[in-house]
């Protein structure tokens, strides 16, 4: 028996029909062609009639379409159409079943063998060939389909016989995902089915008239958009990326991702039968590669990651797009023809549920804390889904945290005022070389997802396109998602050695010292039960030492050691950096920060309404910060306050209606105290731009740009004159969010009468803000001392 009349393990068996089949041959060669006729040769009933028609080979686009299919489809008997393949599989190597670039260089791609390597795989590796039929159908159901469905590219109706190749195509794509997994679930013939739908051409033809061109020319510009948007998988490439992401992971972290898997089993679950959207953090150049290597090896399909087109350069953005990233340009707002391209992009990738991917904050952190959501992506899902593209939509919001990350240095340059680095190839070498040193572990954290149709309600198929960004019902989502990102992010080791540290300002500090500094904060943590990478332990030298040495060795810290006791303290231009790693975490503890100022406020002299005053300042101080950090609506964030007050002094309403002084006693049951190392940086930054605003002419315009540069410079005149008390409140970072505050506030366009007064208020309000912190770093103080319980 010849090799290629063999039976082939698991191969399918032929369809039961009753009358006539047409098997459809997808055979991009002669030896292919061969294998499959043997297959109908084993599998064929004896009394059932069959035809065998060649199609145009889908793996190498060759062939031409033949009078023979057309003949068959016109045929008055209602025939059984099956589609047939070879499919050549990757070898197996360690129980794994992956391309690697090795097979690329010296044998080309395993899964499309060129005539000589096919006989070789067949002679050598029987086992890397397999046949998979598609799912058969009538040839009514077929021309059905073709009447609902189908409309051109040219602007004719595509050809009957041209769409049965197409949806044989599409069939036998479903049959080998089956048989090599849905990792390799990806969409085929997307730029044809999208160009060819009546609803998209429609539109183009009415954009064509209100813009005064020719409905040819502009469907020629949607094409060209569709190519650069379009993501263009490849299984084999693929499996190449994520080797590439896993050898940069396992370079930097070991190789590890942690991570709860009955969260993403849950998500698969989800997956199977609605679209969802993943939104991750953004704080390092791996995010991408994390997400894409944990779903990969957990068998999942690979995301359609938006990406900026900055990032299609050579030779990663051929490399990335045909592994699931599709790019958007910075800006198009008022490009119509390209977004309506991006909106039946999106339409077509929910309908279709491909899992999508994209960052909630846009860019990269530089802070360390999550950045304000941006609605543009968001926008174009839920009016996909508003118009009925699916039954529902679930957003999984994503938490990718790191013990340390190598863009930390580039994040802390930018803050004192440096460029971003440009990507490029030269960007990317770097990146891989910094991969050469260890940074610690990664964890990836799922938050509750949420349900479009849950929180939007039913959808209106007959609803008008309308991405609207200003949709207040989208922010609120956009909102919401960063609410429980941040609340599934874990709290590191080292996240709560730099909080604790940037605490103590400039001071070094020995083992015993900064233990007792953890001790109450690793409770507070405990108590409050919030998340952790791993039991934090910090509360024996041979627990905090391993996490300082890992600071000092990528030079975030110092040690000094040539005294009677080692001690730790920020390293030199390394307070930045530091306050990155806290304010990756530093979420979990602004309420109670708030609380402690509200409470001063409160038992000040003068105040006649004192439980007023303590909700007044709480609320204020709330708004004060709503750009930096994602609070709950009013009555939720009242409700946080009161439980993180009765979780250290039950009864404290008591004291809100008794006298300053029981007020003043209620601060010694707060422990740890948060305002000095939580609110301290923001407030400082904050009163240095409100200071360069009162120190500007009313009449003048302010330009952002030199304006920042302005408030580093005072910045850093402050922080020498110690009226600035905290190097990383010396930050480009903060003082944008702080001009954004003030323009919100009205304090920023020139021209009002009351301008000058309205900044000097501002400037006082923070003035007395960072004199409450003044006033709870003095009982830290006192409580080192032992004058304070």
């Amino acid at each position: 028996m010849k090799p290629e009349d063999a039976p082939r393990q698991d191969e399918p068996r032929f369809p039961p029909a009753s009358g006539r089949v047409v098997v459809l041959l997808d055979a991009a060669s002669g030896l292919e062609e061969r294998l499959l006729r043997g297959w109908i040769a084993r599998q064929r009933p004896d009394n059932t009639p069959v035809d065998v028609l060649a199609i145009p080979a889908s793996r190498r686009e060759r062939g031409e379409l033949g009078l023979d299919l057309e003949a068959a489809l016109a045929a008055g008997d209602d025939a059984l159409f099956a589609p047939l393949r070879v499919v050549w599989m990757a070898p197996t190597r360690k129980g794994v079943r992956a391309a690697r670039l090795s097979d690329l260089l010296w044998v080309g791609d395993p899964r499309d063998p060129d005539r000589v390597r096919e006989h070789l795989a067949l002679r050598f590796a029987p086992q890397r060939c397999r046949i998979v039929a598609g799912d058969p159908a009538r040839a009514s159901e077929l021309r059905e389909r073709w009447r609902r469905n189908t409309a051109g590219e040219s602007g004719a109706t595509l050809g009957f016989a041209a769409f049965v190749v197409r949806q044989a195509h599409l069939a036998l794509e479903r049959a080998e995902r089956r048989l090599r997994g849905a990792r390799y679930k990806i969409p085929r013939f997307v730029r044809e089915e999208i160009l060819a739908r009546p609803a998209f051409r429609g539109e183009i033809a009415l954009l064509a008239s209100r813009l005064g061109r020719a409905a040819e020319d502009v469907l020629r510009e949607a094409a060209a958009d569709l190519r650069e948007i379009a993501a263009a998988h490849r299984p084999t490439v693929i499996d190449l990326v994520v080797q590439v992401w896993r050898w940069m992971i396992t370079r930097g972290y070991g190789g590890v991702l942690h991570y709860e898997p009955q969260a993403l089993d849950r998500i698969r679950a989800l997956s199977q039968l609605h679209s969802v959207v993943f939104l991750p953090t953004h704080k390092s150049n791996l995010d991408h590669g994390t997400l894409q290597v944990l779903l990969h090896d957990n068998g999942m399909p690979q995301n359609h990651t938006a990406g900026g087109i900055n990032m299609n350069f050579f030779p990663v953005g051929p490399l990335v797009r045909r592994a699931g990233v599709f790019f958007i340009r910075r800006t198009f707002k008022d490009d119509e023809v390209y977004k309506c391209v991006l909106r039946h992009y999106v339409d077509y990738l929910v309908e279709k549920r491909f899992p999508l991917e994209w960052y909630i904050e846009g860019g990269r952190s530089r802070s360390g804390k999550l950045l304000p959501p941006r609605f543009g992506m968001l926008a174009y899902v839920v009016d996909a889904y508003r118009r009925g593209r699916c039954e529902d939509v679930h957003l999984i919001p994503v938490s990718i945290a790191y013990d340390q990350i190598s863009d930390v240095g580039d994040y802390a340059a930018e803050q004192r005022g440096g460029a971003k680095e440009r990507e490029g190839l030269a960007w990317f070498v770097r990146l891989l070389r910094r991969m050469g040193k260890r940074y610690g572990r990664i964890h990836v954290r799922f938050g509750e997802d949420i349900s479009l149709a849950k929180a939007l309600g039913a959808p209106n198929r007959d609803a008008a396109p309308d991405p609207n960004e200003q949709s207040l019902a989208l922010q609120k989502l956009a909102f919401e998602v960063c609410v429980r990102i941040n609340r599934a992010t874990p709290i590191t080791p080292i996240s709560l050695v730099c909080l604790s540290l940037l605490g103590r300002g400039d001071r070094a500090l020995s083992i015993d010292e900064l233990r007792e500094s953890l001790r109450n904060l690793v409770d507070y943590v405990h108590r409050c039960r919030l998340p952790v990478t791993e039991e934090l332990g910090l509360d024996s030298a041979e627990s905090v030492t391993p996490v300082l040495e890992e600071l000092v060795q990528s030079g975030l810290l110092q040690r000094y050691s040539e005294g009677p006791e080692i001690v730790y303290g920020i390293a030199a231009g390394q307070h930045l950096a530091a306050a990155y790693y806290r304010n990756t975490v530093i979420h979990f503890f602004v309420t109670g920060a708030i609380a402690e100022l509200a409470l001063l406020r409160a038992a000040e002299a003068g105040i006649s309404d004192r439980r007023a005053e303590f909700w007044n300042a709480a609320l204020a101080l709330r708004d004060l910060l709503k750009f930096e950090f994602f609070f709950p609506d009013r009555e939720r964030f009242i409700a946080e306050l009161r439980a993180e007050l009765a979780m250290h002094a039950p009864g404290f309403d008591a004291a809100l209606d008794a006298s300053a002084e029981a007020i003043t006693d209620l601060l010694p049951r707060l422990r740890p105290f948060h305002a000095h190392r939580i609110l301290r940086p923001f407030l400082e930054a904050y009163r240095v731009v409100a200071d360069a605003l009162e120190r500007a002419p009313a009449s003048v315009k302010i330009e952002d740009a030199a304006f920042l540069r302005d408030c580093l410079a005072l910045g850093k005149q402050y922080l020498l004159q110690h009226r600035v008390t905290r190097q990383e409140s010396v930050s480009q970072a903060l003082f944008a969010t702080a001009l954004k505050l003030a323009r919100h506030r009205r304090l920023v366009d020139a021209g009002a009468d009351d301008l000058p007064d309205k900044r000097r208020a501002f400037a006082a309000e923070l003035r007395e803000d960072i004199r409450r912190v003044d006033a709870i770093e003095a009982l830290v103080k006192a409580r080192i001392a032992g004058i304070l319980n």
